[in-house]
């Protein structure tokens, strides 16, 4: 944790999609879990911002919406980003908001909701260490303060993956930590990352990922097409021939086994991040057959031409 005195430097916008539309307001910098290895927050250092000055920007930012006043002490980021606000949702930032002191975390929910009444609903990306660390009776609470929406990475249901990207957690407690935010009526959105097993690796690292999704039984699952980062172990271990990346067409058929072996309840799936080499989006299980048909029909063909180019790729 930053000492009193410390500085806290607003960090770069990192969201979902689908939270483009949001106010973003940080409440951390950096990462608790600084250790996976593909990672572009690895050894970063984990910053807490002071209540007061969440509290102040909360404020300002009331006074911009309701009057359209700025104040020469608010920074500019502020009234940029509320300038595209919805006025219905909040993203608390940054990698791991959830890592916020709880006791502080609560009072700066209430004020959100003081401040803002009518917002329907507030998210975050939340590891799996930091959702186990909060009791039942805690998670609650933030459900019943409109933290509804938990953004979380598992990445890889294979244990060997995990441990070798540094993730700090096997997959029996990321399901543990999926059940317990479902107990508590929070909606849990989780990532997925094709190529993380690398060649060697890929087809253990699709069936457990779907086992493990299986039993989580999420109401949303994105997936992600490995991108590595220099300046990452990882990267490294790619560049000192450690780590065999997978092929774009590759990515898509680790996808279809994915889609094809998790079986949900309720889940919308989608592909569509800009990491991927093609894109497919449903809810399952009503639109798997049409999803494993549009997969099986570009891996049939195999034509370059349908991938999305390397320059367009991104985080």
């Amino acid at each position: 944790m930053p000492s009193e005195g410390e500085k806290f430097d607003r960090p770069e916008i990192i969201r979902p999609p689908s939270e483009w539309r949001s106010y973003f307001l940080p409440l951390t910098s950096g990462c608790s879990n600084n250790t996976c290895t593909f990672c572009g927050y690895y050894g970063s250092k984990l910053k807490i911002r002071k209540v007061d000055e969440v509290k102040q920007e909360i404020d300002a930012l009331a006074l911009y919406m309701k009057r359209g006043v700025t104040l020469a002490s608010i920074p500019n980021m502020v009234y940029e980003i509320a300038q595209y606000w919805d006025q219905r949702r909040i993203f608390v930032q940054d990698g791991d908001a959830l890592a916020y002191p709880y006791k502080g975390l609560v009072e700066v929910l209430e004020y959100l909701n003081e401040k803002f009444p009518y917002l329907e609903r507030i998210g975050t990306y939340a590891t799996p260490q930091d959702i186990l660390r909060r009791s039942q009776d805690g998670l609650n609470r933030l459900r019943e303060l409109k933290l509804t929406i938990f953004y979380t990475g598992l990445e890889s249901g294979d244990d060997e993956v995990l441990r070798a990207v540094g993730k700090g957690v096997d997959s029996h407690q990321v399901v543990d930590a999926g059940r317990r935010v479902k107990e508590a009526g929070i909606t849990f959105s989780v990532t997925v990352i094709l190529g993380l097993g690398g060649i060697e690796g890929s087809e253990q690292h699709c069936l457990e990922t779907a086992r493990v999704l299986t039993e989580i039984d999420p109401e949303y699952v994105g997936a992600l097409t490995l991108t590595l980062v220099p300046g990452t172990p990882l990267y490294e271990q790619w560049q000192g021939g450690d780590f065999n990346p997978i092929s774009p067409f590759q990515s898509l058929e680790e996808l279809k086994i994915i889609v094809e072996e998790s079986h949900f309840t309720n889940c919308f799936f989608s592909s569509m991040h800009a990491s991927n080499y093609f894109s497919v989006r449903g809810r399952l299980p009503w639109d798997k057959q049409r999803m494993l048909e549009e997969l099986e029909d570009i891996l049939v063909e195999r034509d370059p031409s349908r991938l999305r180019p390397e320059f367009l790729r991104g985080l």
